[in-house]
């Protein structure tokens, strides 16, 4: 089993990383997704369930629930003679890449970097119901990113990719990381 995380503050483009990797046939599971479900539970904005989870639970929350699936998804796998491989989408702490180093010895770190001026356009015309359409909010969400430590993820990564120069090239190079990451076993 292989296991890949993904950085990168919002809208640096983690989900075309995501997307892509499924040609692979690679399994991708969002944190993000994981937030937004527990805070419809609870009947609050994400921001405010990704803060909660971490006060109520610690640091290494959002990394147990992902490795509970990785491992559910793994034990029901019944094609024993592919190797498995999972994109983890979404990660933010160094809490959570320590985790994740801890369980899965594979483990590789794939940081997304695009410019605040690039991104925040990029979230405006998403218009996901957690996007910041508002510079103001904008920042406000990269502050809170920021303070989980998502900054010294992207900067301790094995690998980042700039998307900047457009969407043709950005593919390019997520498709060149995939075909080094992932060996023709897999």
């Amino acid at each position: 089993m292989k296991v890949i995380g993904v950085s990168g503050l919002p809208g640096s483009g983690k989900s075309l990383v995501s997307n892509i990797s499924k040609k692979y046939g690679v399994y991708v599971i969002k944190m993000g997704d994981i937030v937004r479900e527990e805070a419809e539970k609870r009947n609050e904005d994400s921001g405010t369930t990704a803060i909660n989870l971490r006060k109520e639970h610690g640091q290494y929350v959002l990394a147990k629930f992902t490795i509970v699936k990785i491992r559910k998804l793994f034990k029901s796998n019944t094609n024993y003679k592919k190797e498995l491989v999972f994109i983890v989408d979404g990660i933010r702490s160094p809490h959570e890449v320590k985790m994740f180093k801890k369980y899965f010895k594979n483990f590789v770190l794939l940081s997304i970097f695009s410019s605040p001026k690039t991104r925040f356009n990029r979230l405006k015309n998403r218009n996901r119901s957690d996007d910041s359409v508002h510079i103001k909010d904008f920042h406000k969400r990269d502050e809170r990113e920021l303070s989980f430590g998502i900054g010294t993820v992207i900067s301790t990564s094995d690998y980042i990719i700039i998307n900047e120069e457009g969407i043709g090239k950005y593919k390019n190079q997520i498709n060149k990381f995939f075909q080094n990451e992932i060996p023709s076993k897999f």
